[in-house]
């Protein structure tokens, strides 16, 4: 490597699951060098057999590598830039490790790969003494090794969406106790179709999102959702309170605010794409599917209804089982059958035998289908409804909505804090990548419920367990 680099940039040195993780990590590190150590591009070709995620991520990882380096032999110790090929975010160089590492590891016994890495790191440290060499790896126990042998070591930031969950866009806001002395200025209010229409004006409508709920819950209380906003000014629709049993959605009526603004989403024909997070029993399946039944069976807006989800076990797998792809999804769909029980017992004029022929019905209608088998279809004038979403990586969760087709809704439903898989956390999840990302887009819904309505013993739960 060269001997004189700037000391004001770092030198980034990549583990191997940083790439498998994210192939394009090479180009995130903006104007700082990136440094692959053998033992990275060994353990890359290793991974790179068969269809998982992680082997295509290998195999994609290697052949950017392979266009940065192109057959510039000569050039590996100055390092090749990377920024080519019309990458313009970042003007970093790509090193590889050219020579053997001659520096003595004691602590560390064997030739293991991550010790091997750490004896690169140190070596780099020592040879470039005024620069910041830094481990960049999403492996927990080299980065405790490496701050044991005081060497820099940080977790691989960028595909996290948020740094903390909190911050998380939940689509409602509160309006504060002054809200109409501040923003009556000028106010318009207008009915059209039915629906209550108000123009207003003032600094609060700069910071409002489309398709976001407000709501005032003082002296007169008005539940409203964000129609259009432009600069300081704002037009507000009055909801339809789904609280009422002559709004009932498939006789199910909403139990709390956001129930409410749920349901308003869901039976939305202008909006697309819904995501409802929430915590366990706060109806975020029972709604939907109440919504579904209610648009495909009743209204016939759409042909169907496909129901997914992501088959990672609580605890151990069961293993192998037998059947068609819907008799194999059947031990996952717990909680389809148990909302459908739910929805089917809200006749109570229909008797048992009109019950059945309701069941029979429904079951037509439902289709459950594996996420494996998605590439390339394209759904129309479907209910998709994707549910444990907070299982998917954002790449995963790309792939699963770009099926829908014309006339199709998505809806995506899961709990942040019930992740199974385990690369994910609650900052990197395709869930939070989509909430994030689609808030604003006026064909777009989202609702935190947070409110349980299972029962007192699941609300106690959740909240001391």
């Amino acid at each position: 490597m060269a001997k004189n680099p700037s000391a004001t940039t770092k030198l980034f040195v990549l583990d191997t699951n940083v790439m498998m993780h994210d192939p394009s990590s090479l180009f995130r590190f903006e104007e700082h060098d990136v440094y692959l150590p053998m033992v990275t591009l060994e353990e890359l070709d290793n991974s790179k057999k068969g269809m998982t995620e992680v082997a295509r991520n290998a195999r994609q990882a290697s052949r950017f590598i392979e266009e940065v380096i192109g057959t510039n032999l000569n050039d590996l110790e100055l390092g090749c830039p990377l920024a080519q090929n019309g990458n313009k975010f970042s003007s970093g160089r790509l090193f590889l490790q050219t020579h053997p590492v001659t520096e003595e590891l004691p602590m560390l016994a064997g030739s293991k790969a991550d010790n091997q890495i750490l004896g690169v790191v140190a070596q780099l440290q020592k040879n470039f003494p005024q620069r910041q060499v830094i481990l960049v790896s999403k492996d927990i126990n080299i980065r405790i090794k490496a701050r044991a042998m005081a060497i820099s070591a940080e977790d691989y930031f960028n595909d996290k969406v948020l740094e903390d969950t909190d911050l998380l866009y939940t689509g409602v806001r509160e309006l504060p106790q002054d809200f109409w002395e501040s923003h009556s200025k000028e106010m318009e209010s207008w009915q059209e179709s039915g629906r209550m229409f108000y123009r207003v004006h003032g600094p609060l409508c700069a910071s409002l999102l489309i398709n976001q709920f407000v709501y005032y819950e003082y002296e007169k209380p008005f539940y409203a959702i964000v129609c259009k906003q432009e600069g300081n000014s704002a037009v507000l629709e009055v909801l339809k309170d789904y609280a009422q049993q002559k709004h009932n959605v498939w006789g199910i009526t909403a139990r709390n605010r956001e129930q409410s603004f749920a349901l308003d989403l869901l039976m939305n024909p202008e909006i697309d794409f819904v995501s409802l997070l929430g915590q366990a029993g706060t109806g975020k399946t029972l709604l939907t599917l109440a919504a579904a039944l209610t648009q495909t069976l009743d209204k016939k807006i759409y042909s169907e209804i496909i129901m997914t989800r992501v088959t990672v076990p609580m605890g151990e797998d069961i293993g192998f089982l037998p059947g068609t792809e819907e008799e194999k999804m059947t031990p996952w769909m717990g909680a389809l059958e148990d909302n459908l029980d739910v929805l089917n017992k809200t006749d109570e004029e229909a008797g048992d035998w009109g019950r059945a022929a309701t069941q029979d019905l429904i079951r037509t209608r439902i289709k459950v289908k594996s996420m494996n088998f998605m590439r390339g279809r394209t759904f129309l004038h479907k209910f998709l409804i994707i549910d444990e979403a907070q299982n998917l990586t954002p790449k995963q969760m790309k792939s699963l909505i770009t099926r829908a087709g014309p006339g199709t809704k998505v809806v995506c439903l899961g709990n942040i804090a019930q992740i199974d898989t385990p690369y994910l956390t609650e900052g990197s999840s395709g869930l939070t990548y989509v909430v994030d990302r689609f808030k604003g887009w006026p064909h777009n819904g989202h609702i935190t419920l947070t409110r349980g309505e299972r029962s007192r013993l699941a609300d106690f739960a959740a909240e001391v367990l």
